[in-house]
């Protein structure tokens, strides 16, 4: 039985890059439906990536993320290649990518980027990805080295499991939490990254898009983390409270009196909201374990990808 495979590639002006990058995938995926989703474009994009063979769509939600959720939520397939419509990944490295999902039977492999052109992957960037990464791996697990790469291969049991709530390019980062919450199998292969055609110009802003997917961060430990997040809150309000009382339970000991009320009521406001915070952290993390048993329920109802490995290749868990 042949795996449905389909490419879906979100774009916002990219009627210079996109013809390319359907020829590419047309050529290493000869059997795969190739979706482009336009984004508003103002330079033609949905006629070029029609005139190049691609199947094309509108969402007129401005953002990645809203694509991303259209597409998951309309096309059915048995494996999804996601690729960003600038050129810059390599469409040779998709077949490999999804013989190692169906081999290994994995919901998702990552293109990790690999590029020794300052050009396509600016300094800024690369340390951007390495902090945010970092932040993630800490957090959530170390199974992952490029948590921002726009190429992606899914299983359908990962595609429609998925929440999809981002709205821009902080999509990359709920993918990566959502799979490690989950304990998905996952996997990661080397893909090479180059710079855009002359021409396409990056919507990507390192700071405003880097703050964006920072408070991201913050807001999938807020949401998926709540005890130790509250707990941090609490131990810095206790902090405050403890260290704004000191002075004054000193000179209460050694005049009996107490001159600064209005720093002794908020000292005891402080410490009061700590414990408060810290109530929360344990009710929400009760709350965060039944939404984890639920969303795990609802990834498994969906069947595992069960197609052959290409001949010559024994699947994940074959013994000889």
């Amino acid at each position: 039985m042949t795996p449905r495979i389909a490419v879906l590639i979100p774009c916002y002006n990219e009627a210079v890059a996109i013809p390319r990058v359907v020829a590419g995938f047309r050529a290493a995926l000869p059997g795969a439906t190739i979706h482009v989703y336009d984004n508003n474009s103002q330079d033609g994009t949905a006629e070029a990536a029609r005139a190049a063979g691609a199947l094309v769509r509108r969402e007129v939600q401005q953002g990645k993320g809203h694509v991303v959720r259209r597409m998951l939520a309309d096309i059915e397939a048995d494996f999804y290649v996601l690729v960003d419509g600038d050129d810059t990944y390599d469409a040779a490295a998709a077949p490999e990518m999804l013989r190692l999902a169906m081999v290994e039977k994995l919901d998702m492999v990552t293109g990790t980027r690999v590029t020794e052109a300052e050009a396509a992957y600016r300094p800024g960037h690369v340390l951007g990805n390495i902090v945010l990464t970092g932040m993630v791996r800490l957090i959530f697990g170390n199974r992952i080295s490029d948590m921002l790469s726009g190429y992606r291969v899914f299983s359908r049991r990962f595609a429609k499991s998925f929440p999809a709530l981002a709205e821009g390019f902080e999509t990359e980062t709920e993918f990566t939490v959502h799979a490690l919450e989950l304990r998905m199998p996952v996997g990661e292969m080397p893909t090479a990254y180059r710079a855009r055609p002359a021409g396409s110009e990056s919507k990507l802003n390192t700071w405003r898009d880097g703050f964006r997917i920072l408070g991201a961060i913050l807001l999938l430990v807020r949401r998926e983390r709540p005890l130790p997040f509250f707990a941090l809150v609490a131990l810095l309000l206790a902090g405050l409270g403890v260290g704004l009382a000191i002075p004054v339970l000193h000179t209460f000991i050694a005049t009996g009196l107490v001159p600064r009320l209005p720093t002794a009521v908020l000292s005891m406001g402080l410490v009061v909201l700590a414990f408060l915070s810290l109530a929360c952290g344990l009710i929400l993390d009760t709350v965060t374990r039944g939404r984890m048993e639920a969303k795990r329920m609802a990834y498994l109802a969906i069947p595992a990808p069960d197609f052959p490995p290409p001949a010559g290749v024994k699947a994940a868990g074959e013994v000889t």
